[in-house]
Protein backbone atom coordinates (compact mmCIF):
# COMPACT_ATOMS: atom_id res chain seq x y z
CA UNK A 1 0.00 0.00 0.00
CA UNK A 2 1.55 3.14 -0.96
CA UNK A 3 1.45 6.22 1.52
CA UNK A 4 -0.45 10.22 0.78
CA UNK A 5 0.30 11.56 -2.53
CA UNK A 6 3.33 13.95 -2.44
CA UNK A 7 1.72 17.59 -2.37
CA UNK A 8 3.18 19.98 -5.16
CA UNK A 9 5.25 22.76 -3.65
CA UNK A 10 3.04 25.55 -4.99
CA UNK A 11 -0.62 25.89 -6.94
CA UNK A 12 -2.45 27.91 -8.78
CA UNK A 13 -6.15 27.63 -9.17
CA UNK A 14 -7.68 29.65 -11.94
CA UNK A 15 -11.04 30.46 -13.31
CA UNK A 16 -13.33 33.37 -14.82
CA UNK A 17 -13.51 36.13 -11.99
CA UNK A 18 -11.47 34.51 -9.37
CA UNK A 19 -15.17 35.51 -7.06
CA UNK A 20 -16.60 31.51 -6.58
CA UNK A 21 -14.91 28.84 -7.67
CA UNK A 22 -11.36 28.97 -7.44
CA UNK A 23 -11.07 31.22 -4.37
CA UNK A 24 -13.37 28.20 -2.90
CA UNK A 25 -10.44 25.79 -4.13
CA UNK A 26 -7.57 27.65 -2.76
CA UNK A 27 -9.37 28.14 0.68
CA UNK A 28 -10.01 24.51 0.67
CA UNK A 29 -6.58 23.48 -0.09
CA UNK A 30 -5.10 25.73 2.35
CA UNK A 31 -7.70 24.26 5.33
CA UNK A 32 -7.07 20.43 3.95
CA UNK A 33 -3.49 20.40 3.53
CA UNK A 34 -2.05 23.23 5.46
CA UNK A 35 1.05 24.96 4.75
CA UNK A 36 2.85 22.02 2.98
CA UNK A 37 1.93 23.49 -0.03
CA UNK A 38 1.44 27.17 -1.50
CA UNK A 39 -1.67 27.86 -2.64
CA UNK A 40 -3.20 30.90 -4.38
CA UNK A 41 -6.18 31.72 -6.99
CA UNK A 42 -6.80 34.08 -10.12
CA UNK A 43 -8.85 34.82 -12.44
CA UNK A 44 -8.97 35.84 -16.78
CA UNK A 45 -10.28 38.91 -15.50
CA UNK A 46 -10.99 40.59 -11.62
CA UNK A 47 -14.04 42.05 -12.22
CA UNK A 48 -15.92 41.02 -9.75
CA UNK A 49 -15.73 40.53 -5.74
CA UNK A 50 -16.20 37.26 -4.00
CA UNK A 51 -19.64 35.70 -4.31
CA UNK A 52 -21.87 36.24 -1.11
CA UNK A 53 -22.99 32.43 -1.86
CA UNK A 54 -19.63 30.78 -1.99
CA UNK A 55 -18.63 33.08 1.24
CA UNK A 56 -22.53 31.16 2.78
CA UNK A 57 -21.66 27.67 1.53
CA UNK A 58 -17.79 27.49 2.25
CA UNK A 59 -18.78 29.32 6.23
CA UNK A 60 -20.84 25.75 6.23
CA UNK A 61 -17.62 23.88 6.40
CA UNK A 62 -15.78 26.50 9.04
CA UNK A 63 -13.89 27.66 5.51
CA UNK A 64 -13.54 31.77 6.04
CA UNK A 65 -13.66 33.07 2.46
CA UNK A 66 -15.28 36.97 3.14
CA UNK A 67 -11.58 38.53 3.40
CA UNK A 68 -10.27 37.31 -0.49
CA UNK A 69 -9.75 39.95 -3.10
CA UNK A 70 -10.26 38.77 -6.71
CA UNK A 71 -7.28 39.52 -8.71
CA UNK A 72 -6.61 38.51 -12.22
CA UNK A 73 -3.74 36.83 -13.89
CA UNK A 74 -1.83 40.17 -14.60
CA UNK A 75 -2.81 41.36 -10.91
CA UNK A 76 -1.31 38.66 -9.52
CA UNK A 77 1.85 39.20 -11.61
CA UNK A 78 1.81 43.00 -10.98
CA UNK A 79 1.50 41.46 -6.91
CA UNK A 80 4.67 39.49 -7.13
CA UNK A 81 3.37 35.84 -7.95
CA UNK A 82 5.36 34.42 -11.16
CA UNK A 83 2.97 32.06 -12.77
CA UNK A 84 5.98 30.11 -13.68
CA UNK A 85 6.78 30.14 -10.37
CA UNK A 86 4.06 27.52 -9.71
CA UNK A 87 4.08 23.77 -9.85
CA UNK A 88 0.58 22.92 -11.03
CA UNK A 89 -2.22 25.40 -12.03
CA UNK A 90 -5.50 24.04 -11.92
CA UNK A 91 -7.94 25.69 -14.53
CA UNK A 92 -11.92 25.43 -13.25
CA UNK A 93 -13.09 27.14 -16.35
CA UNK A 94 -12.28 26.32 -20.07
CA UNK A 95 -11.72 29.81 -20.49
CA UNK A 96 -8.90 29.90 -17.54
CA UNK A 97 -7.55 26.90 -18.65
CA UNK A 98 -6.92 28.55 -22.14
CA UNK A 99 -5.67 31.78 -20.81
CA UNK A 100 -3.11 29.79 -18.45
CA UNK A 101 -1.98 27.69 -21.78
CA UNK A 102 -1.44 30.87 -23.14
CA UNK A 103 0.89 32.17 -20.75
CA UNK A 104 2.75 29.22 -20.35
CA UNK A 105 3.87 27.93 -23.74
CA UNK A 106 7.09 28.95 -23.24
CA UNK A 107 7.54 27.40 -20.24
CA UNK A 108 7.13 23.80 -18.86
CA UNK A 109 4.09 24.08 -16.41
CA UNK A 110 1.67 21.64 -15.47
CA UNK A 111 -1.81 22.40 -16.17
CA UNK A 112 -4.78 20.42 -15.40
CA UNK A 113 -8.63 21.22 -16.36
CA UNK A 114 -11.30 20.33 -13.90
CA UNK A 115 -14.36 21.13 -15.57
CA UNK A 116 -16.60 22.53 -12.08
CA UNK A 117 -20.07 23.79 -12.73
CA UNK A 118 -19.93 27.62 -12.49
CA UNK A 119 -23.48 27.81 -10.23
CA UNK A 120 -24.53 31.79 -10.93
CA UNK A 121 -27.76 31.59 -12.15
CA UNK A 122 -28.51 28.18 -11.18
CA UNK A 123 -32.04 27.95 -9.47
CA UNK A 124 -35.12 30.07 -8.27
CA UNK A 125 -34.82 31.75 -5.17
CA UNK A 126 -31.77 31.17 -2.20
CA UNK A 127 -32.29 27.94 -1.25
CA UNK A 128 -31.80 26.78 -4.88
CA UNK A 129 -29.03 28.77 -5.17
CA UNK A 130 -27.24 27.98 -2.49
CA UNK A 131 -27.87 24.10 -3.53
CA UNK A 132 -26.15 25.24 -6.87
CA UNK A 133 -23.24 26.67 -4.78
CA UNK A 134 -22.83 23.37 -2.45
CA UNK A 135 -22.48 21.25 -5.27
CA UNK A 136 -19.76 23.48 -6.77
CA UNK A 137 -18.46 23.33 -3.54
CA UNK A 138 -18.30 19.55 -3.42
CA UNK A 139 -17.43 19.14 -6.65
CA UNK A 140 -14.07 20.97 -6.07
CA UNK A 141 -13.96 18.91 -2.80
CA UNK A 142 -14.22 15.50 -4.77
CA UNK A 143 -11.39 16.55 -7.38
CA UNK A 144 -8.97 17.71 -4.58
CA UNK A 145 -9.74 14.32 -2.70
CA UNK A 146 -9.13 12.38 -5.47
CA UNK A 147 -6.23 14.44 -6.55
CA UNK A 148 -4.12 14.85 -3.31
CA UNK A 149 -5.68 12.50 -1.29
CA UNK A 150 -7.28 12.98 2.02
CA UNK A 151 -6.97 16.12 4.09
CA UNK A 152 -3.48 16.34 6.10
CA UNK A 153 -3.52 19.34 8.01
CA UNK A 154 0.08 20.47 9.47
Amino acid sequence: MSGPVPLPGSVLFCCDHNAIRSPMAEAMMKKNYGRACYVQSAGVRSDMEVDGFAVAVCAELGIELARHRSRSFEQMTDWGDDLTAFDLVIALSPASQRHALEMTRHVHLDVEYWPIMDPVGLGEGRAAQLDAYRQTRDQIAERMLARFGPPRVG
